[in-house]
């Protein structure tokens, strides 16, 4: 919590230590709603309607109504970038299906709990992007719905936790031996210089910058190749990669204590964040 930090909250726009929701909100009794999560470069959304998209998709998976129309968000929040001094920011958003006697069906009628937030987007530390940063490995348990930008984040709070634990940054999680993604961030693999990512199924968020790979693999001539991945490849791999909103790209040096390749951020890795910076300048 950050002095003078105001948030949103149905409709309103309030201190953060004056916003409350009732204890029934069906957020807080069943995990039941919605996030998503948009970076903003200089008071400037970076890939604004790509978020939007993946915001409605959400809600109409879980059918929860959607309680604005296109220029209702946005209008929200650039009000939450615009009440706040950071130059660069983060900005969460959340929806929860509402107020309600706790039952498992869906309550009718019942209007849903609207939330944001805006933050400072804090840059990556300088040594994380010249040395790469330490990951572990973990089974994946959660749920077969992991597409859904879902508040229910338990699973993916254990594994962050694990990484924490091991004095790691991510976890990477493997479902029946197959790689899915990180705790809280998309992964990717090289090897000869080939770039590879997992289906993009129900298995995975499908993050912003998954898409954004695509266009940056593109432009910087790197292959890319999507395609189920084991974990024995993930293993012998000559670089790893992890993109997230705030995390950007970064570059996974160390992984259950090995060096993964050369044990330096490689060569995919720096042309991919230079575009990437591109992209940004772009917004």
């Amino acid at each position: 919590m950050t002095a003078n930090q105001i948030v949103a909250l149905n409709g309103r726009f309030i201190p953060i230590e004056e916003a409350s929701v009732p204890v029934l909100d069906r957020g807080f009794i069943f995990g039941d709603g919605i996030y998503e999560v948009v970076p903003s470069y200089g008071g400037r959304l970076f890939r604004w309607p790509q978020h939007l998209a993946r915001l409605k998709r959400s809600l109409a998976k879980v059918r929860i109504d959607n309680p604005h129309d296109d220029a209702g968000w946005l209008g929200l929040v650039q009000e939450l970038i615009a009440r706040h001094p950071w130059p660069d920011q983060f900005i969460y958003l959340q929806v929860t299906r509402g107020v309600a006697r706790r039952d498992h069906a869906f309550p009718k009628g019942v209007a849903p709990t609207v939330f944001g937030m805006a933050s400072e987007l804090v840059p990556v530390p300088a040594q994380q992007r010249e040395q790469g940063v330490t990951a572990v490995t973990l089974p994946d348990e959660r749920w077969l719905h992991c597409d859904i930008k879902s508040t229910s984040l338990l699973g993916n709070v254990l594994a962050r936790q694990a990484a924490v634990d091991a004095q790691a940054l991510e976890c990477l999680m493997f479902r029946d031996g197959f790689l899915t993604e990180g705790s809280a961030s998309n992964v990717w693999m090289v090897r000869h210089g080939t770039m590879f990512g997992p289906p993009r199924d129900n298995l995975i968020l499908e993050g912003i910058r998954v898409r954004l790979m695509d266009e940056l693999c593109q432009s910087s001539a790197v292959p890319l190749e999507i395609r189920p991945i084991l974990r024995e490849e993930v293993l012998q791999a000559d670089e790893l990669l992890i993109s997230s909103a705030t995390k950007e790209i970064l570059p996974v040096t160390v992984l259950d204590g090995r060096p993964v390749g050369s044990g330096r951020p490689g060569p995919v890795y720096q042309a991919l964040y230079k575009a990437y910076q591109a992209a940004k300048r772009a917004v």
